[in-house]
């Protein structure tokens, strides 16, 4: 195990430089950067105008379309200005120095600042951490404390009326997106157009500090509730019927046929025997389940309840092209995920020690 494990790590960093880069050209050929924006600012015209006039020419834009896009959106502007815009962006470089200079930063963990707040992306996402491990955090117990029972139970009484009716209600929540549940609790719960018994927007409340600790205990959770609730409904669907589908396969095998032979009781062999060999496959792909609710589940979620969280911070990064925080939340984001990734298989082989990465990769 020592040297898959070791194996996995020689391939993590190829792995993260192959996606910064990619996403790093993609990037810089795509019309309505910084610098286009800052400029349409200026001139008082509408960034998404700038991007329309770079995005009319076919196939991707070239560096010379893009420079005559600015200085068509730039006509009145001191070409001294347009190049200070430039240089503060970092665009007065060209494109190759621009990637080594970010990926030298980047192997000393510095990500740089960020082009509109002036603050350092480390510090933002340190910052935003907190919400988004809240929601990704108390998102999965449930999930898991909700699905696995209930999964279990199905398998149970498969074919019965009771796994017909919960499975009809699975169904409904795995195709309700959870945004769309979102804005259904916001209506039905946060004053939309309903009951008012719920905050519409942050994590905490304005006079938090001055609660006693039982009061921010609550106060957290009241903030909690419903962007909880909706990335529950949302993401307990699919473990459901993971652990119904596990479980009724580990049923049919033939050492439960021998213990039930042997006359244990049903309940011995359900719980003594299947439900380890059931649990594997569940139980590893917790890491990875998290890292989905983190970084991507949480954030139309986290748009919607106004959390300042990951998810929301990179969103505004895209809308107003703050490529540091773009580039800065994709590393943190795609690092996490691949270490996630390597502990999930670590997890299997602890819970189940028959499996052999090293004599699988042989």
């Amino acid at each position: 195990m020592a040297r898959y494990v070791l194996r996995r790590l020689a391939l993590l960093f190829p792995t993260l430089l192959g996606i910064i880069t990619i996403n790093f050209f993609i990037v810089q050929f795509a019309p309505g950067g910084p610098v286009d924006q800052m400029i349409a600012t200026l001139t008082g015209q509408d960034a998404d105008a700038t991007n329309r006039i770079a995005g009319a020419r076919t196939g991707a834009p070239t560096e010379s379309a893009l420079v005559e896009t600015r200085f068509a959106g730039a006509q009145g502007l001191d070409p001294e200005l347009i190049a200070a815009i430039e240089k503060q962006f970092g665009f007065d470089q060209p494109i190759h120095l621009r990637y080594l200079k970010m990926i030298g930063d980047y192997l000393t963990f510095d990500l740089g600042n960020s082009y509109y707040q002036d603050r350092p992306v480390v510090d933002l996402i340190i910052e935003r951490l907190p919400v988004s491990i809240s929601l990704g955090l108390w998102s999965m117990l449930i999930i898991y404390a909700i699905s696995i029972p209930l999964g279990v139970a199905k398998a149970v009484r498969d074919g019965t009326r009771f796994d017909a009716w919960t499975s009809g209600l699975i169904f409904v929540g795995y195709a309700v997106p959870g945004f769309l549940f979102a804005v259904f609790l916001i209506v039905l719960f946060a004053g939309g157009s309903y009951l008012d018994l719920f905050p519409l927007k942050g994590l905490t409340s304005s006079n938090f500090e001055t609660l006693s600790p039982a009061g921010k205990v609550a106060d957290y959770f009241w903030h909690l509730a419903l962007p909880v609730t909706a990335l529950t409904i949302g993401g307990f669907a699919t473990l459901t019927m993971l652990t119904k589908n596990s479980f009724l396969d580990e049923i049919a095998k033939q050492y439960v046929l021998t213990a039930r032979a042997m006359g244990l009781n049903e309940r011995r062999v359900l719980y003594g025997h299947v439900f380890r060999n059931a649990m594997l496959i569940v139980i590893a792909g917790f890491p990875a389940a998290l890292v989905g609710i983190l970084f991507t589940g949480a954030l139309l979620i986290e748009v919607m309840f106004s959390l300042d969280g990951l998810g929301l911070l990179g969103f505004e990064a895209v809308l107003r092209r703050d490529y540091p925080i773009m580039f800065g939340t994709l590393f943190c984001f795609t690092f996490v995920g691949l270490a996630m990734t390597l502990i999930g298989d670590i997890v299997y082989t602890l819970v189940d020690p028959r499996i052999d990465f090293e004599r699988r990769e042989a």
